[in-house]
């Protein structure tokens, strides 16, 4: 190394907390057509600061079927016949309808896809929360928007004769930003394309 040669300013992420959970339940009405979407927010406010560089990185996030008033987890119940339920995170407003999977927004997708006639299921989840974020803060999905939005929804048939409820838990954590990085997140999250 050269003496006076500066070394490679590396962005990155500090954690002003540990590991915690927030959870968010979509429920989608009993005998909903099919293609029925639901959406719903999780409130950020309080952990999202842009005087401080303060945002919130999602670490992973979970997913859980249930149906009817004693929250079963018997797939038969989920649906009048085949299909699949979905649910999409992210950190933009969808509007009641799915992204594509090239939205920058998504933080997490996935699907629950049942065969009735056989009470067989298959759970996917097709994106991680790591997957879209910058290159040097790709270890999470960082959220500089003050809400995160779930949509669910069924596909192929109708809900069967009990609500279905879809909740996501996520985990994450409160981090500060440099003020570059920050800009940087900000202007990509709302310049996505749907």
């Amino acid at each position: 190394m050269f003496i006076g040669a500066r070394q490679p300013q590396v962005s990155m992420a500090t954690a002003k907390t540990g590991s915690f959970y927030l959870t968010e339940t979509v429920t989608i009405p009993a005998n909903s057509a099919a293609n029925t979407r639901v959406s719903s927010a999780i409130d950020l406010g309080a952990y999202v600061n842009v005087a401080t560089g303060q945002a919130i990185a999602v670490e992973s996030v979970d997913v859980v079927y249930q149906s009817g008033g004693d929250y079963i987890q018997f797939l038969s119940n989920f649906l009048a016949g085949d299909g699949s339920i979905s649910y999409q995170l992210a950190d933009l407003n969808p509007g009641g309808v799915f992204f594509r999977g090239d939205n920058q927004s998504l933080v997490a997708s996935g699907s629950l896809n049942i065969d009735d006639s056989a009470n067989l299921g298959t759970m996917t989840a097709d994106l991680y929360p790591d997957n879209f974020g910058p290159a040097a803060l790709s270890e999470a999905f960082m959220v500089v928007n003050d809400s995160l939005y779930m949509t669910a929804g069924n596909n192929g048939s109708a809900i069967g004769t009990g609500d279905l409820y879809v909740t996501i838990r996520v985990r994450c954590r409160v981090v500060k930003l440099g003020t570059k990085d920050w800009m940087a997140i900000a202007i990509q999250s709302t310049a996505s394309d749907n």
